[in-house]
């Protein structure tokens, strides 16, 4: 399994974090908004009658997106240690899906911004009209939808997870991809199922090592809390 005696990167930590907080707030994201239907034009009149709501819906599942990717990254050296191939390409195809969803979710942002600073209806036009337009990052929508299968394959093969998590993890191939897509009964399932695949996995690999000292807890914590403030501040200033 997960040898925390050799330097592997985003290591111990960051990987096995991630596989705790990214499945979780995908599925707190998708519970969030799930009695709006998952089309776009509801999803846009959701945002106009509950803006607070569907924005906390939608940050969160972005952040647990991007937050996959250290996960992915992770999982995938395991499988690697002994099936290659699948973890090669199962590793691949998910991260260039994460891509795919972090800029649908910068559509959606744009999208909720006209809602508020124009009106509903030309927003709904505007995402109407230019739905279906083409761009570079509609190519790797299909890769995420294999990645899945691919990856809980090579994990079964493994033995990084057995079957059931197995599965649980391929049922992430049927989460819908896209521009303002809502939540349904299959996307509460799969985040669900991702829950039940990484998170014992990452808190496996967060024990498989010495625990670091309280000291040093409070050091990184204290850096990370002012490392994202800095961001966040340069963030809105830029």
């Amino acid at each position: 399994m997960y040898k925390a005696e050799t330097f592997q990167f985003p290591g111990r930590w960051v990987g096995g974090t991630s596989m705790i907080l990214g499945p979780f707030l995908l599925l707190a994201g998708s519970l969030l908004r799930i009695q709006f239907h998952f089309f776009f034009p509801d999803q846009l009149k959701a945002f106009d009658e509950y803006p607070t709501l569907i924005t906390t819906s939608y940050n969160l599942f972005l952040a647990g997106n991007i937050l996959l990717w250290p996960a992915i990254s992770v999982l995938a050296q395991l499988i690697g240690q002994t099936k290659p191939g699948w973890a090669t390409w199962g590793g691949t195809f998910v991260m260039l899906g994460l891509f795919a969803r972090t800029f649908h979710y910068g559509i959606n942002h744009l999208a909720f911004q006209l809602v508020e600073v124009q009106n509903l209806q030309l927003a709904t036009k505007a995402v109407a009209d230019s739905y279906g337009a083409f761009h570079i990052v509609a190519t790797l929508s299909a890769a995420i939808l294999f990645g899945w299968i691919i990856l809980a394959i090579g994990a079964y093969l493994y033995g990084v997870l057995n079957l059931l998590r197995s599965i649980a993890l391929g049922t992430m191939s049927v989460l819908m991809l896209g521009v303002l897509k809502g939540s349904s009964l299959a996307s509460v399932l799969a985040t669900a199922g991702l829950c039940t695949a990484l998170i014992p996995l990452g808190v496996q690999i967060l024990r498989s090592g010495p625990a670091p000292g309280q000291r040093s807890i409070w050091s990184w914590s204290a850096l990370m809390a002012g490392l994202i403030a800095l961001m966040y501040f340069l963030g809105q200033a830029g």
